[in-house]
């Protein structure tokens, strides 16, 4: 259905429209009456099928809508997500989707100084969008009030639920008034993930399920190879020679391998990006928007971040460690073939990670198709380059790195939280 027929405003509309939004995919076609009527919504739906905006649009008509005809003060819509990253993210399409209108949308997460954030939240806003952990550092303070709040967003509540933020959600609803539209989206189902969800919206919540059989979306071609452990590097080297131009995210385990990778693509002459959880807040969202601009095409990141990236074209994915959980493959590879766009991923399997490999396939229920290589192919790739260190070299440098991650450790003092 496109969107110039729903009942929303004009504003809205012609943002869409410059957005090149024409037509609802299935999640909002689904999803966005219900929240309009004031429904509790129950979603479940895969990465990159425009679960954000199928909420970010009715809440935005609905405010403005209010705020034109009354005076309404406060918060009105809290999203809460797990990241930072995606609290920028849905920052942004919040941004976006309300230019011209009444409404004023704020991402807030912690790792930054909290003065700048105050001073906005004093200025107004009406939704907030944000993680569990600087949201009650401010509500303590006093700084955020929820006795305004009409509408609570879950965001990639399965993640959420990972990282133990089932007792701050149940804080947060304790909070607000008894009265409350509650939107519940996630990628993936479990049981866990339903007790949650069951446990967060009202008994007529409507239930929405797209594509139960298929785990990531269709637009996304799968594909492995099979290449040994201290191989992968070169193979890594000859994907990024081969295709210059294509933007790419490598995602591998941990970041002590995200930045070990990028040193032996540096060696190489390829430029890359790095970004995972050791680095502060600031270097990773200048991370994000140098990708975003295309300043560098390559973005090297480990699973903490797999979430908040939302870059259009983003040709392919390269998984060049296997996730250690099934579920992240999936989260991985929606970073690719978003909305109507293709995406390829391609994963490196070695020996030791063929039982993940399985776990995947199982998760999917689908088996990934094997690009097969010559015994002559192989020989060429790893073939060392002029200037590539030999495997000693690499075993002292890679003692180094892990040396010097023990002693950063260890100087590292006890900090106190920042406010």
């Amino acid at each position: 259905m496109k969107f110039e027929k729903y009942p929303i405003s004009d504003a809205l509309k012609n943002n869409l429209s410059r957005l090149g939004f024409v037509r609802t995919t299935d999640i909002q076609f689904k999803a966005m009456p219900s929240i309009m009527a004031g429904e509790d919504v129950l979603a479940i739906a895969q990465t990159g099928t425009g679960k954000t905006a199928a909420f970010a649009i009715p809440i935005i008509n609905q405010i403005d809508q209010w705020k034109r005809s009354q005076r309404s003060n406060g918060i009105q819509c809290i999203v809460m997500v797990p990241t930072h990253e995606l609290a920028m993210q849905i920052g942004e399409v919040f941004a976006q989707l309300s230019k011209h209108t009444k409404v004023k949308a704020f991402a807030m997460y912690g790792g930054v100084e909290q003065d700048p954030q105050i001073h906005t939240l004093q200025k107004g806003i009406d939704v907030l969008i944000t993680t569990p952990g600087r949201l009650f550092d401010l509500i303590s303070q006093g700084y955020v009030l929820l006795n305004h709040v009409r509408t609570l967003v879950l965001d990639e509540a399965d993640h959420m639920l990972d990282l133990g933020f089932i007792r701050d959600i149940h804080a947060i609803k304790r909070k607000l008034r008894h009265h409350h539209q509650t939107l519940f989206f996630s990628a993936t189902i479990n049981a866990d993930i339903k007790k949650l969800a069951y446990s967060q919206v009202r008994t007529s919540a409507i239930r929405i399920q797209i594509s139960p059989d298929n785990r990531v979306s269709k637009n996304v071609s799968h594909y492995v190879m099979f290449v040994e452990m201290d191989d992968k590097r070169f193979f890594l080297e000859r994907f990024l020679t081969d295709n210059p131009e294509s933007r790419v995210i490598v995602f591998v385990r941990t970041r002590v391998r995200a930045e070990r990778v990028a040193k032996a693509m540096g060696r190489v002459g390829i430029d890359t990006l790095t970004i995972h959880g050791e680095k502060d807040q600031h270097d990773r969202a200048e991370v994000m928007k140098a990708f975003k601009a295309g300043a560098c095409q390559i973005l090297i990141a480990t699973d903490v971040s797999a979430r908040g990236i939302d870059i259009p074209d983003v040709h392919y994915v390269l998984n060049y460690d296997l996730p250690d959980k099934a579920e992240n493959y999936v989260h991985r590879v929606g970073r690719t073939g978003r909305g109507v766009k293709k995406g390829i991923a391609i994963s490196f399997c070695s020996k030791e990670e063929k039982p993940r490999l399985e776990e995947i396939q199982g998760f999917l229920d689908q088996e990934i198709d094997v690009i097969k290589l010559t015994k002559q192919d192989y020989a060429l790739t790893v073939t060392h380059p002029s200037g590539e260190p030999s495997m000693e070299e690499l075993r002292k440098e890679i003692e180094k790195d892990e040396e010097e991650q023990r002693e950063k450790k260890k100087k590292r003092k006890p900090q106190k939280r920042k406010k």
